[in-house]
């Protein structure tokens, strides 16, 4: 389950509810996005206060765009957060697709690329194997839980990152737009082939995709009120041409039918992305996953 951090009625309170509901219910993970120029919580101190909130669930950043960070800052932080959560910690990697984040963290524009994106990872990595990054007494710390480090999944939904990717991730933070199962499956079979390719494990392999639960006209709008809210790099008459084909909205075992199907193509999980801050949306998507879990 994701957490609401892109509504407009944000809190501490809103938050903390859902995060410890999310901790309590049958979900694997907690999840939530990066953005700058938008209302958002920045993810590193929310990610503080998370590790704080919850104590069973694994927390996934989905995702973290480096270029947007100092990257030795970036590795100390995501250390210190792996080792506040007892080792809990997940972080989606991936270049970001708004420009308008690039300059408002005085990022350069022309980093958004798979190099560099490369390059960053790589500086994480060194720092959370413990070496010496500048000519200091200590290497920077603290040394994460994880051996290693978090593990790293790459946020894409292209094959050329995708398969990029495939030295340094352990998996795919993927998001389907119009829940073709068929299209998302033949992404994971490039991911399939790139980590075998590479001598590397299986993939860990996620989609997500914005939800809405309730009666049909009902929750397609909240899906199109949260799209115009959300996606607002594009023009509003883009955005409402794509809002009817958008997302998933429906009934519970309507939802429940959606996520059997993703199961059915070898998804290992799928994050559920709500379209409101309705803790009602989390109780009603809660009783699906604890049924399908029971099943």
């Amino acid at each position: 389950m994701t957490m609401p951090v892109m509504e407009r009625d944000l809190s501490a309170r809103m938050l903390r509810d859902w995060a410890v509901a999310i901790d309590e219910g049958p979900f694997s993970s907690l999840c939530w996005g990066e953005r700058i120029a938008f209302s958002n919580p920045d993810s590193l101190t929310l990610l503080g206060a998370l590790s704080a909130w919850t104590e069973r669930v694994r927390l996934v950043a989905t995702v973290i765009v480096p270029q947007l960070h100092a990257p030795v800052m970036l590795a100390k932080g995501l250390a210190t957060a792996d080792l506040l959560s007892g080792g809990r910690l997940t972080v989606g990697i991936g270049v970001g697709g708004r420009h308008e984040d690039y300059r408002a963290a005085g990022a350069d524009p022309a980093t958004q690329t798979r190099a560099e994106l490369a390059t960053r990872v790589a500086i994480l990595q060194r720092v959370w194997a413990g070496e010496k990054v500048t000519e200091s007494v200590e290497p920077v710390g603290p040394a994460p839980v994880q051996p290693g480090g978090p593990p790293l999944l790459v946020g894409t939904i292209g094959p050329k990152t995708l398969r990029s990717a495939a030295s340094w991730a352990v998996g795919l933070a993927g998001i389907t737009m119009d829940l073709d199962v068929d299209r998302q499956n033949e992404l994971f079979d490039v991911a399939r082939g790139a980590w075998a390719e590479a001598g590397r494990p299986a993939p860990h392999l996620t989609t997500s995709f914005w939800f809405a639960l309730g009666e049909q006209e009902q929750a397609r709008a909240q899906i199109h009120d949260h799209l115009r809210h959300y996606v607002n790099w594009i023009p509003r008459e883009h955005v409402d041409a794509m809002a009817p084909t958008t997302g998933w909205a429906g009934s519970q075992e309507q939802l429940a039918e959606v996520l059997k199907r993703f199961a059915a193509i070898g998804t290992d999980e799928v994050h559920l992305i709500p379209t409101s801050s309705d803790p009602g949306q989390l109780r009603a998507a809660a009783e699906v996953v604890a049924e399908l879990r029971g099943a």
